[in-house]
């Protein structure tokens, strides 16, 4: 059985690497032969977490049909989100949380996909399912991915399966989660140390909608005032990027992980679908959305519905 890749999504985050480094264990204990890879660096978040855990990081690939034939995906699947070559090789195994597209294969695989928190619950599910232990640290990494995922299980996103499986991985982890989530949230909004330009690459994913190529960052922080102070710069950043990668509309949603509410900041066009998705009027390209925290949810869905309309 030749070798395969295990990698999560661009500009990676917890869920991204973990689910990557926890699902090449699954299927290394079954009989595959896999590597976990990342497809970036890990953000302040993962350090955090993978220094708290004595886990070395994944290295870092650019492609991966220089090495492998045949790739297996966690957290994503829409090829925009994924590495460069990814056409290049056979996708065998999907595990993901997020909506369907821009995907297709020529050969039938392994698809599991589930409307839960974070792919590692997703994966706790499995690893229970096929009866494979799961190693104390191991479980720490999974813990972490769902309570960055869903914000400490505060986002709308969170699911019984979700808060059942922290409170399994963290007695095997022997964490008291809810302590250290708050520690592992607030070291990954150190936004002082970052540019603007590292701010807005920092968790962005890309998607197609009516056409239409968007970008959409975010940006967590314990203190809103922290992005609001640079929003002059954010723009400039998202109005430089979007000309040099051809995004039509980029949005920034910085998230306050501890109060569950965002601010929307945005550059490009089509500005009104933006504020019939939020049922908000943009004011110098900014706008505040109580309770909103979660790309995935809350923004995605309806920003798609106000697109296609």
């Amino acid at each position: 059985m030749s070798k395969q890749l295990v990698f999560g999504h661009r500009v990676p985050d917890t869920d991204a690497i973990n689910a990557a480094i926890a699902y090449s264990y699954f299927e290394n204990q079954r009989g595959y032969d896999t590597e976990a890879v990342a497809l970036g660096e890990p953000n302040d978040e993962e350090k955090f977490v993978l220094n708290y855990f004595d886990q070395k990081a994944p290295r870092v690939i650019e492609t991966a049909a220089n090495e492998v034939d045949e790739v297996m995906l966690v957290d994503h699947n829409e090829f925009q989100q994924s590495v460069s070559d990814i056409a290049d090789v056979t996708i065998t195994h999907v595990v993901d949380h997020h909506r369907i597209a821009n995907f297709n294969t020529t050969l039938p695989l392994y698809y599991r996909a589930e409307p839960v928190g974070c792919t590692s619950t997703i994966l706790w599910e499995m690893f229970n399912q096929y009866d494979v232990e799961i190693p104390a640290k191991l479980a720490g990494l999974m813990m972490s991915a769902i309570i960055s995922d869903t914000l400490l299980l505060k986002s709308p996103t969170t699911t019984d399966v979700d808060r059942e499986a922290v409170k399994a991985l963290a007695k095997i982890a022997n964490v008291d989660y809810e302590k250290y989530g708050i520690e592992m949230l607030k070291a990954g909004t150190n936004l002082s140390s970052k540019s603007d330009q590292e701010l807005i690459d920092q968790d962005a994913k890309t998607y197609t909608i009516n056409g239409t190529t968007v970008r959409i960052d975010q940006v967590n922080t314990v203190d809103l005032s922290e992005v609001n102070d640079r929003k002059d710069g954010l723009l400039k950043a998202m109005e430089a990027e979007s000309k040099d990668k051809g995004y039509d509309l980029f949005l920034l949603l910085a998230t306050d992980v501890l109060n569950s509410n965002s601010d929307l900041y945005v550059y490009g066009t089509p500005t009104d679908a933006v504020e019939k998705a939020f049922s908000i009027t943009l004011k110098d390209q900014q706008a505040n959305l109580p309770g909103v925290v979660s790309r995935k949810k809350q923004v995605v869905p309806q920003l798609t519905d106000a697109m296609n309309a």
